[in-house]
């Protein structure tokens, strides 16, 4: 068995680091977001779970899910407020 094989053989989660995490975002849920922002988030607070692996921070997939989810809103039908 080869190295590739072995990697693709490991159970467990991927993690992604913050640029792979970004484009993640960008792709899976279509709202626009940077390495960069994930980075500022990461100090003011209101980001994504995250990890560290050494000094890099790591994003696990259903952690990024779930927030990306909860910054979706209810469907609309108009941007009027009523009551």
């Amino acid at each position: 068995m080869n190295e590739s094989n072995v990697a693709s053989a490991i159970p467990g989660p991927r993690f992604l680091r913050r640029a792979e995490a970004a484009s993640y975002i960008n792709s899976k849920f279509g709202f626009p977001c940077s390495k960069q922002w994930l980075a500022k988030l990461a100090v003011t607070g209101g980001g994504p779970v995250y990890r560290k692996a050494g000094r890099t921070p790591i994003y696990s997939p259903a952690d990024l899910d779930a927030w990306a989810e909860s910054r979706i809103g209810e469907a609309r039908r108009s941007t009027s407020v009523i009551g």
